[in-house]
């Protein structure tokens, strides 16, 4: 019998654990390898642009089934670079985290398999999603009707019409945003499509407009804080955030620059929202990661958001302005099939109100960048809503827009993951929605809120006459 010809890519980035990459990469050969098919593509790690094209040049479009790696989390570059011509469906393969409760994201497997999803389907194509370690029983069965032809199934969309608030009363909400602004730092980072927008159509649909200000304008406005005015934010900041003592004053003095310079833009500009190119600058020129204080600015009432994503901004403000409270951008990075969990996290930058305990709200190092200012605490539990407004797949609708939903239960465990962790057991199936996450295109970013405003979201999309797909 003829053994399928697979191609196989392995993406990652080296601020991730290259360590555990390289050996579930290796793993995962071995087992396409071991279940009879014929393996081809680069063996080591696509890192870099120049990976990225070596392995485009080995690209056999005619293989029986093409397999990317999501050795750790990396930028939709490789995706687009590889894949964007490819008119047939990818299988993207994530991994669960390894390491300890508390430790860093080694990988951010799944966040990756995310990005590359919205990326290649944004773009017209296809993909699955293979999630689980090489050596999961429940790995190979998949795998294996892979080889034979069938893939992973992408979930169908929901579809379901559910409860709406009375339009009149979401209207106000809705008219309130419009004439706000939103502050955005720089171009987006390369690679995040999710965090591409079109300032046109904020203004036409929300009436929001936007705000730029390039990374060199918002490091002078920085560099001339008085130290004077860096010495009373410090002091205020550890006044409620007593762990800043313990950590670098180099850092913690970068931290107070970056508040003070942010606070007083979005107070002199009325800034409804901010969106910050929060790397690779930040950490690379200025030395300083934002993360706390854009948690910072959103304990005191601004809604922040990391990665220049203005449409998360877009969402956090009809979010709070449904009633929902202070909200948090999260990625999604683990999945508990077995528990019905999901675990959402970002690298720190969440209000400490939204602490699980905010007196205990401890300030950190970057996860990765091993550089001040970051949040490192669980976030509250009860019931949550995820919510997040991104362009339709297609762009076939009336705005070009679409909103995702999805609810459950923010339930108690230890801060699973260095930066801010929620466990959140959905009322919808786990599994079904992070396969529809991936293989619908969705971005890797959706918005945390505590508080149920979910008829309010409904009739505010049919008011912009945005569809919605709600798990």
């Amino acid at each position: 019998m003829k053994m399928p010809r697979v191609f196989v890519t392995a993406t990652a980035r080296p601020t991730f654990d290259l360590d555990a990459a390289r050996e579930r990469a290796r793993a995962a050969r071995e087992l396409l390898s071991s279940l009879g098919a014929d393996v081809t593509g680069p063996t080591g790690l696509v890192l870099t642009p120049e990976d990225a094209d070596a392995a485009a040049a080995e690209l056999d479009p005619s293989a029986d089934l093409v397999v990317n790696i999501c050795a750790s989390f990396s930028d939709a570059g490789p995706a687009l670079r590889l894949y964007s011509e490819l008119r047939r469906p990818v299988l993207l393969w994530s991994f669960r985290e390894p390491g300890p409760v508390g430790g860093r994201l080694r990988l951010n497997s799944l966040c990756g398999a995310n990005l590359f999803g919205h990326a290649l389907v944004r773009a017209g194509g296809s993909v699955r999603l293979l999630y689980g370690d090489p050596w999961e029983p429940a790995v190979r069965e998949p795998l294996s009707a892979a080889l034979e032809g069938e893939l992973p199934a992408a979930p169908e969309l929901p579809a379901l019409q559910r409860e709406r608030a009375p339009e009149g009363e979401v209207r106000a909400a809705v008219e309130s945003l419009s004439g706000r602004r939103i502050g955005v730092v720089g171009d987006g980072p390369p690679g995040f499509t999710p965090s591409e927008y079109d300032a046109a159509t904020l203004r036409d649909v929300f009436g929001i407009e936007v705000e730029r200000l390039e990374v060199d304008e918002v490091f002078a406005r920085i560099d001339a804080v008085p130290e004077t005015t860096v010495e009373e934010e410090l002091a205020a900041a550890t006044r409620v955030r007593p762990s800043l003592r313990g950590l670098d004053p180099a850092h913690t003095a970068g931290f107070a620059a970056v508040t003070s310079a942010l606070r007083e833009w979005s107070a002199a500009d009325v800034l409804a929202g901010v969106a910050v190119r929060c790397w690779p600058e930040f950490p690379t020129r200025l030395g300083v990661c934002p993360c706390s204080a854009l948690s910072r600015l959103a304990d005191e009432g601004t809604p922040t958001a990391c990665e220049r994503d203005v449409h998360g901004t877009v969402t956090m403000l009809l979010l709070e302005a449904l009633g929902s409270g202070p909200t948090y951008l999260v990625d999604t990075v683990d999945l508990d099939a077995a528990d019905n969990v999901v675990r959402l996290w970002h690298c720190g930058s969440a209000a400490t109100a939204l602490a699980a305990d905010p007196e205990q709200a401890t300030q950190s190092v970057h996860c990765n960048r091993r550089i001040g200012v970051a949040g490192d605490f669980a976030l509250r539990t009860g019931p949550v809503v995820m919510a997040r407004i991104t362009e339709e797949s297609d762009c076939s609708g009336p705005t070009g827009l679409r909103l995702l939903i999805a609810s459950g239960e923010s339930v108690s465990e230890p801060n699973r993951f260095q930066g801010n962790t929620a466990a959140v057991r959905l009322d919808a199936p786990a599994a079904e929605f992070v396969h529809g996450l991936v293989t619908g295109g969705f971005p890797h970013h959706t918005v945390l809120a505590w508080t149920d405003v979910r008829p309010g979201l409904r009739a505010a999309a049919d008011i912009y006459g945005i569809p919605v797909i709600e798990w």
